[in-house]
């Protein structure tokens, strides 16, 4: 009974409040206006809507990917749409330097940064995993491995401006997935590391937001060739989906979930995990993760 009364009712409370409330905030395009944001992988896709949708609310909009020519487009439509401004740099994520390099650069020509919404990912098709270590590499680097040089490059701008990490992950790194092993575990490595860096923020009290979205199948030309023949589920709207990432960011959530899911979104939120993390953070020296 005691466990109960110290453990398991308070965490429950907290559980049912936090989706209470976050069900309940409301979005105002407004949000955005004037605020200057980054998304990557923004050539195409969930990418291109996203950058449009922060036109059409008045931001500031940064947009890279590896295609220039592509880039030059989706600029001009931003600027046709209402953004503040509309810049991108051309580059490949496969180059860590060139992550990094990129987001200072991208700080320079937008004077600051409030949301960085990293969104891009490697090519990849759904097989049975046959050893390509090469493949497992590259997945890791560019889903991963650039996601945490650009945070890290960023943070201190988001610091300055109390700015938000929006991460574009996948329900193929929050449960297992066959045909897409190197895919999956890029996707679970960003669960863990920047589920573990915002209850770091949080004991430091660096505001600084990280949203996680976890998507289910989108309709994206990617999307619907790699799963052609293989899946057979309804995919959702990409533009949708955009809008969807965008709140979850601006609203400051831990983690949006967005496709035809079903219970599947209700099971992935996993109580059991928020409740061990709750109970973990007790077992640490609080004073001294904010001392240094």
């Amino acid at each position: 009974m005691a466990f109960m009364k110290n453990y398991l009712l308070p965490i429950l409370g907290i559980f049912l409040a936090y989706y209470y409330y976050s069900a309940n905030e409301e979005f105002k395009p407004e949000m955005l206006q004037g605020k200057k944001v980054i998304v990557t992988g923004a050539s195409k896709g969930i990418g291109k809507e996203m950058a449009y949708h922060l036109a059409k609310m008045g931001a500031h909009v940064m947009v890279t990917a590896r295609s220039e020519e592509a880039l030059k487009k989706i600029v001009a439509d931003c600027l046709e749409h209402g953004a503040a401004s509309a810049h991108y740099i051309a580059g490949t994520m496969e180059n860590m330097t060139f992550a990094e390099h990129f987001v200072a650069r991208a700080g320079k020509i937008l004077g600051g940064l409030d949301m960085l919404i990293l969104n891009h990912i490697t090519s990849t098709n759904m097989q049975p995993f046959a050893g390509d270590i090469h493949l497992v590499r590259r997945s890791m680097e560019v889903n991963y491995i650039s996601y945490v040089v650009l945070s890290m490059a960023a943070l201190p701008m988001l610091k300055q401006s109390n700015g938000s990490i929006v991460v574009v992950s996948s329900m193929a790194g929050k449960m297992a997935s066959p045909l897409v092993a190197p895919y999956s575990a890029s996707k679970f490595a960003l669960d863990g590391f920047f589920s573990s860096i915002r209850k770091e923020y949080s004991v430091t009290k660096v505001n600084v937001s990280i949203t996680l979205c976890i998507l289910g199948l989108i309709n994206t030309d990617a999307a619907m060739k790699a799963v052609s023949g293989i899946l057979s589920i309804d995919a959702s709207p990409k533009e949708e989906c955009a809008l969807e990432i965008i709140k979850g960011g601006a609203l400051r959530q831990e983690e949006v979930y967005y496709g035809k899911l079903g219970w599947t979104n209700l099971l992935l939120r996993n109580p059991g995990r928020i409740l061990l993390e709750f109970l973990s953070l007790r077992s640490y020296n609080m004073e001294r993760f904010i001392n240094n």
